[in-house]
């Protein structure tokens, strides 16, 4: 697999037709200044299909939901996210969350989330869904797999995608089709995440502190046979 860090800077012109769009030049530029002041690079391809379930790894902080709204308003795409419909109920925040493409959804309702996921996705003719499979900003053992069996479930592509505090990029990374065997699939989605460091480190999930340590292991070896 190819270095992800590498990736080169996101060409914004060329997002293909096939990617559903917001238009609102005034506000990409301010969302494109505020990533810059703070630091923050977008990388890689934007891939032109219609439909696909996003990831945004890692998830650590409430800093990381801000980045990638503006990342998404900064591109003009038109990104729906998935978040616990308490966020809703703060009135300035639920309109904002509302307008920013916000989908407000029950964790006590797991199954019927993803089926009525999946039929909308059927329903629709462009959806590009954005989750954060860790599920939660704390340490947790494992990702939920929702996002696998609802990629599965809707016949469409995952996107997985970085935010990298190490080196600030978000990084656009290559789709992957999942094939309905999630134990060989996981590790490989895991796998784009080698390196990629969260803003709290302590509160990865396992998976990415596991790649994490194994990234950092073999730079070292690497390192003393040069």
């Amino acid at each position: 697999m190819m270095d992800m860090s590498q990736l080169p800077p996101l060409d914004q012109t060329n997002i293909g037709s096939h990617v559903p769009r917001r238009d609102n030049p005034k506000v990409a530029k301010l969302a494109g200044k505020l990533l810059a002041m703070s630091g923050w690079q977008i990388v890689g391809t934007v891939p032109n299909v219609k439909k696909t379930v996003m990831l945004a790894v890692p998830h650590t902080s409430n800093m990381d939901g801000w980045n990638a709204i503006l990342a998404i308003l900064k591109l003009g795409i038109d990104i729906k996210l998935m978040g616990k419909k308490e966020l809703f109920q703060v009135p300035v925040m639920g309109r904002f969350l509302k307008w920013a493409g916000l989908i407000a959804i029950d964790r006590q309702k797991k199954g019927s989330t993803l089926q009525a996921t999946i039929e909308r996705f059927n329903q629709e003719e462009q959806l590009w869904l954005g989750l954060a499979p860790e599920g939660t900003r704390e340490y947790t053992q494992a990702w939920k797999t929702g996002f696998y069996h609802m990629a599965v479930g809707a016949g469409v592509p995952i996107l997985p995608i970085a935010m990298d505090y190490k080196t600030r990029q978000i990084r656009f990374m290559p789709l992957f089709y999942p094939t309905g065997d999630i134990d060989a699939d996981l590790p490989k989605i895991y796998a784009y995440y080698r390196g990629v460091e969260g803003k709290h480190f302590a509160n990865m999930s396992k998976p990415l502190q596991d790649l994490f340590s194994s990234s950092a292991a073999t730079c070292a070896t690497d390192s003393q046979n040069t």
